[in-house]
């Protein structure tokens, strides 16, 4: 659900008028409802717009940690009971979050009849907020088995049981469901009245109803460029660079000698995460190091530059070191350490600008496969907080380590995080609030 109890600017620099909205996803299990929830959440909180997601099964879990099947037929009345005081503790939490400050929360759940979503729009309208249904239809067996076998190795329903026993029983689950399952929408149906997105077979096929506001519409071109197909995104900065070596920061300088080496054993670290020989698409920044960076791998990727992938822009202060910002600037250092995030440099970025600028690179790596980025050290902490859903105001401060290659796969309940180092000694560019180190280790928080 999205609720604004006030005119906001989103993170894109545009004012989002005052407008309460419910997101509400529709489908049965296995068609990466809870995946696209997630993404719809991080996305949103990315661009500093507040998100919630409210999934209707963690409150089932309270009363039925780990049902069979048969808990989710429509003849067992304990089961419908319970299934409906969830949906009804749910819907009340989300819209008390909403009228204390939250902007978006979404509601994930099957929905799965026209009599359940006329009660979760009744409501909602209730208290003034508009209903953007959002349904995940598939017909396609091989991604729903593949959907199957990951809810069966992460969801917290099937938590330590035999792993074929819980896949047969999720399977019969669906079955349940199948019975009484009722598509959004259709001929002479009062759901055409509706405000919902559809998204057939992976968006194969994209039916749009009645959007009808700013937000809405921003919810539903990102959701459009989803899949649920599964994959991994491979992330790596830049070797080290002359400039590292100094401590500077910014410029357009070439690779240090150990900055070259972990350029000649970037392939090997790629091959050793990927598994296989498939080839990766490989995105750089415009600058030196980062091509420089990728120019030792196979021939067969395909290389593209983006401009939108190149470092923070550092203004008056690019190519100084922290020190020499300090001693020119002193009010710029001490705002920039209040808040990074937002703080802009004298002619250059903030990280809420680099946010804003690399929206296009998150929609171009959503609808693609097999994406290898290789960029910079704001950049990245950028992209990453969006995959690993980390705070926008803390993002800032991570540590993202040189010579490192950083594999992350999206999955129906978090990111599944994994890292490949290379071995090849390197400065740390990390800095602590305050300091004015040219490298220094980072504590243990900003890991």
């Amino acid at each position: 659900m999205i609720m604004a109890s006030k005119a906001i600017t989103n993170g894109i620099g545009v004012q989002v008028e005052d407008t309460k909205i419910c997101v509400v996803m529709v489908g049965l299990p296995a068609r990466g409802k809870s995946f696209i929830a997630q993404k719809a959440q991080r996305y949103l909180q990315w661009l500093s717009i507040p998100a919630q997601v409210f999934n209707v099964g963690n409150y089932r879990r309270n009363d039925a940690p780990q049902p069979t099947a048969d808990f989710f037929d429509m003849n067992n009345t304990e089961g419908e009971r319970k299934r409906r005081a969830a949906a009804e503790a749910a819907v009340a939490d989300m819209l008390a979050w909403l009228r204390s400050g939250g902007v978006v929360g979404i509601l994930d759940a099957t929905n799965s009849t026209k009599e359940r979503r006329k009660w979760v729009l009744d409501t909602c309208n209730a208290h003034g907020v508009e209903v953007l249904f959002v349904e995940s239809k598939c017909d396609d067996e091989d991604l729903i088995m593949a959907n199957v076998r990951d809810v069966k190795t992460t969801s917290p329903d099937y938590k330590g049981q035999d792993p074929e026993k819980a896949a047969q029983d999720f399977r019969n689950r669906i079955k349940m469901y199948e019975k009484i399952y009722e598509t959004i929408g259709g001929d002479d149906s009062e759901e055409d009245q509706y405000t919902y997105l559809k998204l057939m077979d992976v968006s194969k096929q994209v039916i749009i109803n009645r959007i009808q506001d700013y937000l809405q519409s921003r919810v539903v071109y990102y959701l459009m460029n989803l899949h649920i197909r599964p994959r991994s995104i491979w992330l790596s900065r830049h070797g080290e660079s002359m400039y590292n070596l100094d401590g500077r920061i910014g410029g357009d300088t070439l690779l240090s000698p150990r900055g070259e080496a972990y350029a000649r054993k970037l392939p090997e670290l790629v091959r050793q995460s990927v598994g296989d020989d498939r080839p990766l698409t490989v995105w750089t920044s415009t600058l030196k190091r980062t091509i420089a960076t990728s120019r030792f791998l196979p021939s067969h990727y395909n290389q593209l530059q983006w401009k939108a992938l190149d470092e923070l822009d550092s203004g008056v202060c690019d190519g100084l070191t922290y020190q020499e910002i300090k001693d020119r600037y002193p009010d710029d250092f001490a705002a920039r350490d209040e808040d990074k995030y937002n703080y802009r440099y004298r002619g250059g970025e903030s990280y809420r600008d680099v946010v804003i600028r690399l929206e296009p690179i998150i929609m171009e790596v959503e609808r693609s496969e097999d994406i290898l980025i290789v960029t910079h050290q704001a950049v990245l902490r950028c992209i990453y907080a969006y995959f690993m859903k980390k705070d926008h105001t803390r993002s800032p401060w991570m540590n993202v380590p040189l010579h490192t290659l950083i594999k992350l796969t999206p999955k129906a309940y978090g990111t599944v995080e994994e890292r490949w180092e290379a071995n090849i000694p390197a400065v740390s560019t990390w800095r602590a609030k305050g300091s004015t180190a040219k490298h220094e280790n980072p504590t243990p928080d900003s890991l």
